[in-house]
């Protein structure tokens, strides 16, 4: 089931195809296209060229697949059971270029991940990132050193049909998609003064 476009703006067509599933098909997703992912994330833009992001990728039916699964909470776990990839995002502190604490790593992080999010659409490919798993977990199952931290996980997979789902997860699946009005984020002057551009 596609999702309908949600812009009356003209934009690139895979993000307009961009959703995150919960449903994956048992389609196992290549080398290559992995490959082709975190090449992606390479060429991110990131604050003094630091790089923050570092993954781990586990491929289900392997130990770090099942570790990453550990880490999720139950209600991620449930669907994110169907996905043949998972990973974890994890980003490093401190800058490498002068040693004190970076305050854009998250950001940078997560500007690497929409790099993958978008190339994994060129692929053919669905991600569904997902706040919900314990960090502290990770660390401790994976041996993240203290300067990096565990910041999000995600799946990559083939869509599935949403009956591939447990009932609740399928209602969710078929529900519409909603975003803000772009005039209702972008301001001048002052916050919350909508712009003129729109």
């Amino acid at each position: 089931m596609e999702k309908p476009a949600i812009t009356k703006f003209e934009i690139h067509p895979l993000l307009k195809q961009r959703w995150s599933p919960r449903s994956f098909t048992d389609q196992s997703v290549t080398k290559e296209s992995i490959q082709n992912i975190f090449e992606a994330a390479r060429w991110a833009p990131s604050s003094s060229n630091d790089q923050p992001w570092r993954f781990i990728v586990g491929f289900k039916g392997d130990k770090t697949w099942d570790m990453i699964m550990e880490t999720l909470v139950d209600f991620n776990q449930k669907w994110a059971k169907l996905a043949p990839v998972l990973v974890l995002s994890i980003g490093k502190k401190i800058s490498d270029k002068n040693g004190k604490p970076s305050r854009t790593f998250m950001y940078d992080v997560g500007q690497s991940v929409a790099h993958i999010t978008f190339q994994a659409m060129y692929e053919g490919l669905f991600v569904h990132q997902m706040g919900g798993f314990s960090a502290q977990k990770a660390a401790e199952l994976f041996k993240i050193p203290e300067d990096y931290q565990a910041i999000t996980a995600f799946t990559i997979g083939h869509k599935g049909e949403p009956e591939l789902l447990e009932e609740n997860f399928a209602d969710m699946e078929k529900s519409e998609r909603i975003r803000r009005p772009a005039e209702d984020s972008v301001f001048s002057e002052s916050f919350g003064n909508k712009s003129n551009l729109f």
